[in-house]
């Protein structure tokens, strides 16, 4: 037998930060102590309530397939969650197995062979790999610190073409961790709105925002996009492998057959778990975390511009920053190999997130306790003394 791989594979890139993190686990392996910046995972457990809710539903024998768009107290709980003025219907919420599935979901609905799709870089480096795995083409779009490392409605214009179908925005975004005012998003609903395209918005950082930052749900702007969710970040759910997907109405029948045929149905136990995600003990404890992120980042940011990192805008959301190390290298890839290899400190190179000064970036977690922060940040001043 021959191996023949089908001609989309070519160009699907591999998820360089699992490569990083395969490195760090190998050096762990050999009895180093590394400090892990650079997986984008919370380090809290999850919380309680949800572990009891869960283990309330094993016991209970809730094992079995749900309806293919997840549990409809689950559904409804998750709509009554946004506010009023922009809350849809639990029939246009789907639960999904993780915001990925949600953003194949919407590309296999949106999507035909060589419609464009516009996105920031730096981004997410899967959501290209999303969208050429049905035909589509990503335009990357340059996003510096002068646009807020986001989509501006003018850049969206100038990159229009015949063949763009949507806009894919990221808020908070991760690299960056950068967020688009109201103001912003509602100018960006209406552009798209003009041009005739789609908008699709990532919000699974939503939860994580400081300073007094105002995010709301680019629901606000209208039930003609879609948005996407997670238990992962906020509510510390990453291996339960649980997201959601707020469709447009019209395309409700299409986003059922898509997940009947996909997946049958989100994890059923998970989806047990997650009803306690919105109870008051859980959200209380879950701003306590907020809280813990916001501290670990306002050491976290002044202590890389201290080591020569440039951080032109601090970020507003997510848990990472997004530095700018070109004072320091050229080439980021082999400054983050030889970081973890010589001090322990494992970081992600920039060519993970784009095109766009990928060889000038570093993307440094805060996902790990304080005193990691602070240790990993005198390991590199070391480093950084001697190289």
């Amino acid at each position: 037998m021959t191996s023949r791989l089908a001609e989309r594979m070519a160009l699907i890139q591999p998820f360089h930060v699992m490569e990083v993190l395969a490195k760090a686990q190998a050096l762990e392996q050999s009895g180093r102590d590394v400090i892990h910046l650079e997986i984008g995972e919370p380090d809290f457990p999850t919380p309680e309530p949800i572990l009891a809710r869960a283990q309330a539903a094993l016991e209970a024998g809730e094992t079995r397939y749900t309806a293919a768009l997840g549990l409809p107290e689950l559904r409804a709980r998750i709509a009554a969650q946004y506010p009023a003025a922009a809350r849809p219907s639990p029939e246009r919420v789907a639960l999904v197995p993780g915001s990925s599935a949600a953003l194949l979901v919407t590309f296999a609905l949106l999507l035909d062979p060589g419609d464009e799709v516009l996105l920031a870089d730096p981004g997410y480096p899967c959501n290209a790999n999303f969208i050429q795995l049905f035909g589509g083409v990503p335009v990357r779009i340059p996003c510096g610190p002068e646009t807020g490392y986001q989509l501006t409605p003018e850049l969206i214009r100038a990159h229009w073409t015949e063949r763009t179908r949507a806009v894919l925005l990221g808020s908070p975004a991760n690299p960056t961790g950068a967020v688009i005012t109201p103001e912003q998003m509602s100018a960006i609903a209406a552009t798209l709105r003009g041009l005739g395209g789609t908008l699709v918005v990532d919000e699974i950082y939503q939860g994580l925002v400081y300073d007094g930052a105002v995010v709301r749900s680019a629901l606000h702007d209208g039930d003609d996009l879609f948005v996407i969710n997670s238990f992962s970040k906020f509510y510390g759910m990453t291996g339960w492998r649980l997201g959601w997907l707020v469709a447009p109405a019209a395309y409700s029948d299409a986003v059922t057959r898509l997940c009947q045929n996909l997946f049958i149905s989100a994890p059923t136990l998970s989806q047990h778990a997650a009803l306690a995600a919105f109870e008051p003990a859980t959200l209380a404890e879950l701003e306590q975390r907020r809280q813990a992120f916001q501290q670990r980042r306002d050491f976290l940011v002044p202590a890389l511009r201290q080591l020569g990192f440039q951080v032109p805008l601090v970020p507003a959301g997510a848990f990472y920053v997004y530095a700018d190390a070109s004072d320091l290298t050229d080439d980021s890839q082999h400054f983050a190999d030889q970081v973890l290899e010589q001090s322990g400190v494992a970081i992600t190179p920039g060519r993970d997130f784009g095109d766009y000064r990928q060889h000038e970036h570093l993307r440094f977690s805060y996902a790990a306790p304080l005193e990691r922060l602070e240790e990993a940040m005198e390991r590199l001043r070391r480093w950084l003394s001697h190289s």
